[in-house]
């Protein structure tokens, strides 16, 4: 205006106050299944309140995460109400490994331009894998950042905490020469590999809505599928079990010399599962080498249990999906992890 004096806003410059404040209501209709009494002040206030009790001699376990290039095909596909499923089974199964039950956890959502409807599509995952967790969805943080996020793209990214009795850590439990390795299995690329996979099979609406006999699905299908939580599973059987290792980027290779000691390693037999065909189509489309593929993917296992003999049959017993994948051995090089 010639003369005159264009006021900025907020808005102008790309942020938009009320959708947030829409966005927030939303999260509070979710999130708010998920507080127990122990909760005393969830999502709308400036901090999360949990009222700590009914432990002797309790450890926090702490663990964070994101979702990384999975939400691209949730973006292309337009389905955003899994990827908060995945982002809280991912964070339940970090702090297992350690014995630890989750009690609260706090999400980040970060877009260019907030979408209330989408947000509360990813909170909805959030709210129903934490319900099934019993863990409460105690806060968050959703941000609006034009100029940072382009498009339709957005972040989103986990924080949660448990608690377990210190006495029943699962650290230093003796894990030694002739221990079972058990296997749970996967139930698809769970939240790592995205990257190698989006450049085999493509990431196109047309590349992902093609349909895969030997997957029974399309591309999209079988990439969304929620990461899988193994709380209920594994809980009822931790006064039996040794040491435990998610699998996550890194694979077997990466992840399982985080729970073993250094005086051993762990050897894997191949033949006792099954890799899942939709690794076995990554793998044979990006002509992949069976090195890298156990490097960057789960190949089917998606949790692993090193218990005693004795103790791992009982394991077996109770859970019978558990399989024997390998043993533990003493180390003889510098190699820890053995797949044949």
């Amino acid at each position: 205006m010639r003369g005159g004096h264009i006021k900025d806003t907020y808005a102008g410059a790309g942020v938009d106050i009320n959708s947030a404040s829409k966005s927030k209501e939303l999260i509070k209709q979710y999130a708010k299944a998920t507080l127990g009494s122990q909760v005393l002040a969830g999502p709308g206030f400036f901090g999360g309140m949990y009222e700590f009790k009914g432990y002797k001699n309790p450890v926090l376990v702490s663990s964070c995460d994101g979702v990384g290039t999975k939400l691209k095909l949730a973006g292309v596909l337009n389905k955003h109400d899994t990827i908060g499923i995945d982002i809280v089974n991912h964070s339940v199964n970090d702090i297992l490994t350690s014995g630890a039950e989750p009690i609260f956890f706090l999400d980040y959502i970060a877009m260019g331009k907030l979408s209330p409807e989408k947000i509360a599509d990813i909170v909805k995952g959030l709210s129903t894998a934490c319900l099934e967790a019993g863990c409460a969805l105690i806060g968050g943080e959703t941000a609006e950042m034009p100029g940072l996020y382009h498009g339709e793209d957005y972040d989103l990214a986990g924080f949660i905490v448990g608690v377990v009795e210190k006495e029943n850590m699962l650290i230093n439990r003796g894990i030694k020469p002739g221990d079972v390795i058990l296997g749970l299995a996967s139930n698809g690329l769970h939240t790592n590999g995205y990257s190698l996979a989006r450049k085999v099979l493509g990431e196109s609406r047309e590349a992902l809505d093609k349909y895969y006999p030997e997957l029974g699905q399309t591309a999209g299908e079988a990439l969304l599928v929620p990461h899988r939580s193994y709380l209920k599973e594994i809980k009822p059987n931790l006064p039996l079990i040794k040491g435990l290792a998610h699998i996550t980027g890194g694979g077997l290779t990466d992840n399982v010399p985080r729970t073993l000691p250094e005086d051993v390693s762990a050897r894997f037999e191949t033949k006792n599962w099954e890799i899942p065909p939709l690794l076995q189509l990554i793998q044979k489309t990006g002509g992949i080498d069976r090195e890298e593929m156990f490097h960057v993917f789960n190949m089917g296992i998606g949790m692993v249990i090193i218990a005693g003999s004795e103790e791992a049959a009982l394991i077996m017993q109770n859970l019978p999906e558990a399989k024997v994948i390998g043993e533990i051995a003493a180390r003889q090089s510098g190699v820890q992890v053995i797949i044949e």
